[in-house]
């Protein structure tokens, strides 16, 4: 290893190439022989990607030592050639060592050729809003109601924000009963061939209260995809209070549209809210 050192040395302090030598860029194809042209008292280095777990060549005739993703190779003979096979944690590699020839005409060294950076697949996602922004452009819900809620179990729709194709909605659920009401995420569905007594433009950005929803009649409900939802907490004690936000991929529309949010029933009654956007 010493003499390698020395060469080495030697080389970099001149600084200079000697004309016809090269550098040259090679392929990891395993089913692919690289040739490689050597001259006597020289080294021709190989560098690698990823360190070198083993190498393996057919003749004496050449010396060999490898050292993290660095292979040297240096004839010790005028006429021999043979093979040469580098392994590392990934892959196989394949040399031909010809016999060694002139300086000018020798491979000087040998980089692998780096991997292609794979192209980004599928459609890209939007950048997320940030939270100062949803702050700032979310829209508040009012409630459209003629009378207070008296179920045990009740959802107020606090807040949205509309961006790209995505609906995020702030809700709270309170327990107005007398025992332990388990939140969870609800379901929900766009309505279809609404008729309500009255006109839904003025209604938009609102939730209908109990009474209300009474006189919602729809053709059908279309099951919207949910993208995320988060719970403050999921066991609610009586007379307690939790928060939940829930993204919706949600196309936007010029013509007002209703929304069913159906939470987990309490075996009494159906817990739902209905948001006109």
């Amino acid at each position: 290893m010493r003499r390698f050192i020395l060469i080495t040395v030697v080389i970099s302090a001149i600084g200079i190439p000697l004309a016809g030598q090269r550098i040259e860029r090679a392929s990891s194809d395993r089913s692919q022989i690289v040739h490689l042209k050597t001259a006597l008292n020289h080294l021709t280095v190989i560098e690698l990607r990823e360190p070198v777990t083993q190498v393996a060549t057919g003749s004496q005739s050449f010396k060999v030592e490898w050292r993290e993703n660095k292979v040297f190779v240096q004839p010790t003979e005028a006429d021999a050639s043979t093979n040469l096979f580098i392994w590392t944690a990934s892959e196989r590699l394949n040399y031909e060592l010809e016999p060694a020839g002139d300086v000018a005409g020798m491979d000087f060294a040998v980089d692998q050729i780096p991997l292609a950076q794979p192209k980004p697949t599928g459609v890209p996602q939007p950048p997320q809003p940030s939270r100062t922004e949803i702050l700032l452009a979310g829209k508040a819900v009012r409630l459209e109601s003629a009378k207070p809620s008296r179920k045990p179990v009740e959802v107020t729709i606090r807040d949205l924000y509309e961006k790209d194709g995505r609906l995020l909605v702030r809700f709270a659920v309170r327990n107005r009963g007398n025992h332990v009401y388990d939140v969870k995420a609800p379901q929900v569905f766009e309505l279809t061939g609404v008729r309500y007594p009255q006109s839904l433009y003025p209604l938009v950005d609102s939730q209908l209260g109990d009474q209300e929803s009474l006189r919602v009649v729809a053709k059908q409900q279309t099951p919207v995809p949910v993208l995320e939802s988060h719970l403050q907490t999921e066991h609610l004690a009586p007379g307690e209070e939790s928060l939940g936000v829930i993204v919706l991929r949600l196309t936007s529309s010029n013509e007002p549209t209703m929304l069913r949010f159906q939470f987990p029933n309490d075996d009494k009654e159906q817990i739902a809210a209905l948001l006109v956007r």
